[in-house]
């Protein structure tokens, strides 16, 4: 009997396993949104992705049903539009059961648009990469020709083009022999090598254009204004997996284009998501990508996630404090990775106090939370920790870093009473808990004197008008423009015209000395302006990425100020959420923090547009959003990996360790040992946090990456950990003296505690815990080898202080 039953179960277990059921069909989009064809040659290329229940989407435009409305107005060649004769009718794609109707609309079907040297030439040259930073369009040019980096002035180029060696780069007589077809196609000696090939749309574009007389573009030509890509998100599932972009770009005229086959694709992250020239993207590796699109001024991108063919994920029951944790676990479920469980009520407190007070708790804090058997007592703490006045003291230190509070060797340019006033001026403003955006418009818009007004030491800290502009990008939008100064920026949206038209609200801030030499009086001076290096011409006021504002006689800072804060900008929530989320992880939603662009996009952009949303809802209170930050689950996981999430750096799926800044840890080791520092100006016991001056620093400080406020890069904050800070500790003053000249040890001896008692102090102190069974056994044994119990504790003191769970917040 028994062997009949283990031959069945042997012929039960070679039966083929039935197949999981495939994930449902939840949605199908159409992209883009509509069709406009205005020429003869005009086209619109269709792309069709499915969202499944699993979260993955698929490609289905080669599966697709697609119907055209009027076969009279319009023809379909696959998955391209092209015009047949003017009207409107509306194409219908199918999958799956889901029906969409696009809109077609059909005009001029009849004309043939003229060809043009900024629409059509320059994007050939473009895509061909003629005009990159390794050709021609770096600043000393190539081979003996230059033109303007990506394009950025089509006028110059065209000069360059046509009346720089004439007949050869273009031949009006035999087009063919020009040079900027025979190069390209690599029928003569081209250094760059062949860039199109004889026949394909960039060969006829320029060839069309020679044909055509070469004609300079008019003056009021249409320019680009929008570009848009399609698809905005991918789930890609398994090795090889495709999708087809489509990018679409908008112009002043009202009419759109599709230049698909004329744009610049690139991706940050080709082992997960590589796009070929046609925008065809396949998949990698496990990752995220984010690919881009580059076509004329603009760059846009789109977010693509590889995840594992077949594997089997069941999202677990996790618990979601608030709209951060449901935003984190919709990003993880769509990537297959699990969060890590929630750290120990220990770790939690210190971890926390860190970040909001920059303190250790201390023991009696410890124990009191740790026997505390309330389920309401992490927020109970961080609303606690939230009143304390160190939670203003941390907050002034990281906008003094921003605002680059740091006196100077001259006192009439910035001397040190005026880095203490406006430091002073900031501490007031934080622990008046004035909302930001407010604070942000009285730096803005500051007159008089500095003295009498100290956020007029904004204008102080920097005089040049074009680094003023650049500061305040990258302070108030975390965006570095400096790039724009010279040439477009090559992976961001903006271009020259942004960046002086920006900078042209800073040209009127007027300054002269007070009745005191060292105090400066800023005022609106009601006269200049900033030149357009290239144009020639003065710019006028315009806000970063949005209109030209009426000035009306106003102060142009005051103007900017309004704007700034107001929804319209689309930044100023944004890059403020992300510093404030950044402190507390260790790392920005969009990292670095002030390095904002489309070529460095959010990991989770829904998560960072809610909390703006937030932040904004809160009248720009920050310790509203702190709170929300502090009280999510995702704040309160263990750094404890599992195997789904061992390999995330970006997602948040478990706690980063990081190094504790220098400030913190000078702190934290005065703290537990009990010893205490002088800084300048501040009386002997003042924590390093509040040292108002950026030149003010110790060799401690200075080793452990005290920002030294000289550009208000985040950069300035060094986090790395390094071999001068390991040797610093094991060897250097600090640790061995505090603990000698505190004397903890001795007074813990003295008040009659046993050594487990004083270990067990000790290591509260310094870690936040006791020490476990292990670690005790181990230690009690160098008290029987001769030593001194004061010795032996002190050795285990300092031993704690140079471990990295002293160093690190995890």
């Amino acid at each position: 009997m028994k062997s009949q039953l283990n031959r069945f179960l042997s012929l039960l277990c070679a039966l083929p396993l039935a197949a999981a059921a495939a994930p449902a069909l939840v949605d199908v989009q159409v992209f883009p949104p509509d069709v406009n064809l205005t020429s003869r040659q005009d086209k619109q290329s269709i792309v069709v992705q499915a969202t499944y229940a699993d979260g993955v989407t698929r490609d289905v435009t080669g599966e697709a049903k697609l119907t055209l409305g009027n076969a009279k107005l319009a023809k379909l060649d696959k998955a391209i539009v092209r015009p047949l004769a003017d009207g409107a009718t509306e194409l219908k794609v199918s999958f799956g059961g889901k029906t969409i109707t696009l809109p077609v609309k059909v005009e001029k079907s009849a004309v043939e648009e003229p060809v043009s040297f900024a629409k059509d030439v320059i994007p050939a040259i473009t895509k061909s990469g003629c005009n990159t930073g390794s050709c021609h369009g770096t600043a000393r040019g190539k081979d003996g020709f230059r033109i303007s980096l990506f394009g950025y002035d089509p006028d110059g180029d065209y000069q360059r083009f046509t009346r720089e060696q004439l007949t050869r780069r273009i031949n009006l007589a035999v087009p063919e022999e020009s040079l900027m077809i025979e190069k390209g196609a690599g029928l003569v000696q081209h250094s760059g090598g062949k860039t199109f090939g004889a026949g394909d749309e960039l060969y006829e574009a320029v060839l069309r254009w020679i044909k055509e007389g070469a004609p300079a573009d008019v003056p009021n030509r249409a320019k680009v204004v929008d570009v848009q890509i399609y698809p905005r998100q991918s789930v890609l599932e398994g090795k090889d997996a495709k999708q087809q972009f489509t990018v679409r770009a908008s112009y002043s005229d009202g009419t759109d284009r599709d230049v698909t086959t004329l744009a610049v694709f690139m991706s940050n992250n080709d082992g997960s998501a590589k796009p070929d020239k046609a925008g065809l993207v396949t998949a990698g590796v496990r990752g995220e990508a984010f690919v881009m699109a580059r076509f004329d001024a603009f760059t846009v991108g789109s977010q693509v996630l590889v995840v594992p063919k077949g594997q089997q994920f069941v999202w677990p029951t996790v618990k979601e404090n608030n709209y951060v944790d449901t935003l984190v676990h919709a990003k993880l479920k769509k990537i297959r990775i699990t969060p890590s469980e929630v750290c120990d009520d220990a770790t939690f407190l210190r971890r926390v106090y860190l970040d909001i007070i920059g303190r250790m708790p201390t023991t009696d804090e410890v124990k009191r939370f740790v026997s505390d058997a309330g389920t309401g007592k992490r927020e109970a703490v961080v609303d606690e920790l939230l009143k304390r006045p160190e939670f203003t003291e941390m907050w002034v230190m990281k906008w003094a870093e921003l605002l680059q509070i740091r006196s100077s060797d001259q006192a009439l340019t910035f001397g040190y009473k005026s880095a203490l006033q406006y430091y002073d001026w900031l501490e007031k403003q934080i622990s008046q808990n004035v909302p930001v955006d407010q604070m942000v418009r009285s730096l803005l818009t500051a007159s008089g004197g500095s003295f009498e007004n100290p956020a007029a030491n904004f204008y102080k800290v920097e005089r040049d008008t074009l680094k003023t502009s650049e500061n305040v990008a990258q302070v108030f939008m975390g965006m570095r423009i400096q790039c724009a100064q010279c040439h477009n920026h090559p992976f961001d949206r903006w271009t020259m015209n942004d960046y002086y038209s920006f900078a042209a609200f800073f040209a009127q801030v007027g300054r002269k000395s007070g009745e005191d030499p060292r105090e400066t009086v800023v005022f609106n001076s009601k006269s200049g302006g900033v030149s357009h290096p290239v144009a020639k011409k003065d710019m006028p006021p315009k806000f970063l990425g949005a209109e030209q504002p009426d000035l009306k006689d106003r102060d142009r800072r005051e103007v900017l100020a309004e704007w700034f804060a107001s929804p319209r900008n689309p930044w100023f929530a944004k890059n403020l959420a992300n510093i404030v989320w950044a402190h507390f992880f260790g790392k920005g939603i969009i990292d670095p923090v002030d390095d904002v662009r489309v070529s460095n996009p959010a990991s989770n952009p829904e998560l960072l547009d809610k909390l703006a949303a937030q932040f904004t809802d809160y009248k720009y209170d920050f310790r509203k959003l702190v709170r929300d930050i502090c009280t999510s689950r995702t704040y309160q996981l263990s750094v404890v990996a599992n195997p789904s999430n061992q390999d995330d750096t970006a997602n948040f799926a478990k706690a980063y360790v990081r190094r504790i800044r220098a400030e913190v840890l000078l702190d934290a080791i005065n703290q537990v040992t009990e010893t205490d520092e002088k800084f300048r100006g501040l009386p002997r016991g003042s924590r390093a946090v509040e040292i108002a001056d950026g030149r003010t620093t110790t060799f401690f400080l200075t080793t452990f990456g005290r920002a030294t406020r000289e550009t208000p890069c985040s950069c300035e904050v060094k986090m790395e950990p390094n071999l001068s800070q390991a040797l610093h500790l094991l060897n250097g003053d600090t640790v061995n003296q505090k603990i000698q000249a505190g004397g903890v040890v001795r007074k813990l001896l003295k008040e009659g505690k046993t050594n487990d008692q004083v270990m067990e102090e000790i290591y509260l102190r310094a870690l936040g815990r006791p020490p476990t069974k292990d670690e005790a056994a181990k230690l009690t044994a160098f008290f029987t080898e001769g030593k001194s119990a004061d010795q032996v504790l002190n050795d285990i003191f300092w031993s704690l202080l140079n471990a990295k769970e002293f160093v690190f917040n995890h």
